[in-house]
């Protein structure tokens, strides 16, 4: 028996080039990541995109009523299904394009969230996502629905149908909102008791951070063997990976490969991530990833950086950057590269994809790790006088406590320390 093919749903993509906003990125580069982020959602087919130069955003639908009418034959020539307008669409813009485009309309956050809730893997991604999408709809709700109020009767009614409609779908959303943050709960408790239990073994952890589509998942893959999703696509993994690593030196390490970064990213998401986020605020040291061939990629480091201050990321905890995809220059642009990354501190060239650089690159974190610090606790015999005394003399020593099995003592120090420790 012959299987369906999944249908396809023919989109359409458009970049508002506000003119009005000085701070906004190069048109063209934000079209094409618009586009990436389009493909990147299964079952669709972009039959059309293009840049539209707006002075300044209408407030009734966006865009002019001569560009409306502009966009909608061509939209109606190509048969578009979904229109994917890169940037925030108010609920009244939304229902009056929809209305004249006759077809759906999804802003970027609305994209964004569309593409989690398809790569979502994990029980807690999961949950994070369907948050995101409840607290996006409960901020469309207020608006989308005040047409209704026009129902309201004059019989000494507070309310009226309309109303009663907010309030009810209002209501209906935060008591999912409640379940959903009570299930999260649990899965959060339950990571926490094995970030824990990681915390027993001294194995310091080594964080990947970087703009969705930099190479983090195929640097993670290259460095651990791990066959981790990558592929030439804006957000290709988003839960948290982790997997143990011998550095050169003998060190063992944790490297966790996290969610992309993207610039606009939705305050929905942040929040609802912040809990697969933690493992980067746990780490010893940060590797931040960035594609150095992309032209935007200074732009990219910023909004990376804007995240990670977001997040609550300690300035004492170290940061290395590698330059990935050094492959992908030659010439002139390459040797630019270089001799601005010999300016640079903490700045590594690298290829994930043909390992140049990469033994650089873990010298540099296990240089870094000799420096940070991490709590342990360690139990030694009553008889090991000798590896406690140096404990004591070197100052690692917290607290110490006897229990039934020996000293057991809570040391604060470097891997460096560890190592040390471990060779007495």
């Amino acid at each position: 028996m012959k299987e369906h093919a999944d249908p396809i749903t023919r989109a359409w993509v458009l970049h508002p080039d506000i003119k009005s906003d000085r701070d906004r990125r190069d048109a063209r580069l934000a079209l094409a990541e618009a586009v990436s982020l389009a493909h990147a959602l299964p079952g669709l087919e972009v039959v059309g995109h293009e840049v539209v130069p707006l002075p300044k955003p209408q407030p009734r639908a966006l865009f002019g009523t001569g560009k409306i009418e502009e966009l909608g034959n061509r939209m109606k020539d190509a048969e578009v299904e979904l229109v994917l307008v890169d940037g925030p669409v108010t609920p009244v813009q939304q229902r009056n394009l929809e209305k004249a485009w006759n077809c759906k309309l999804l802003d970027r956050t609305g994209l964004i969230l569309e593409i989690f809730s398809d790569r979502a893997a994990t029980r807690e991604g999961v949950l994070q996502v369907e948050m995101a999408h409840l607290n996006y709809q409960r901020t469309r709700l207020v608006r989308a629905w005040t047409h209704l109020e026009r129902q309201r009767g004059g019989l000494g009614f507070v309310g009226g149908p309309g109303e009663t409609q907010i309030e009810a779908d209002r209501r209906a959303i935060d008591e999912q909102l409640v379940r959903l943050r009570r299930q999260l709960d649990k899965v959060v408790k339950t990571r926490a008791l094995h970030r824990a239990a990681r915390a027993k073994v001294p194995f310091p952890i080594v964080a990947l951070v970087g703009y969705t589509n930099a190479g983090k998942s195929t640097l993670f893959n290259r460095l651990t063997g791990a066959d981790v999703m990558a592929e030439d696509m804006l957000f290709a993994t988003l839960d948290p990976t982790m997997r143990q690593v011998r550095l050169p030196t003998g060190t063992d390490i944790i490297l966790s490969d996290t969610v992309g970064f993207i610039s606009d990213l939705p305050t929905e998401l942040v929040a609802a991530f912040r809990a697969t986020l933690e493992e980067v605020l746990e780490a010893d040291v940060i590797v931040h990833v960035r594609d150095i061939s992309h032209p935007e990629t200074d732009a990219q480091a910023r909004d990376v950086d804007a995240i990670l201050d977001n997040l609550g990321v300690s300035e004492a905890t170290p940061q290395i950057e590698l330059w990935n995809k050094i492959d992908r220059l030659d010439g002139p642009d390459l040797e630019a590269v270089r001799a601005r990354a010999a300016r640079e501190e903490s700045v590594h060239l690298g290829s994930a994809i043909t390992g140049e650089g990469l033994d650089g690159l873990l010298e540099a974190v296990t240089t870094a790790l000799g420096d940070a610090k991490r709590r342990d606790v360690v139990t030694l015999a009553f008889d090991d006088g000798r590896r406690r005394a140096w404990l004591f003399q070197k100052g690692l020593v917290e607290t110490e406590e006897q229990s039934e099995d020996g000293h057991r003592l809570t040391l604060y120090w470097s891997a460096t320390d560890r190592a040390r420790f471990d060779a007495l």
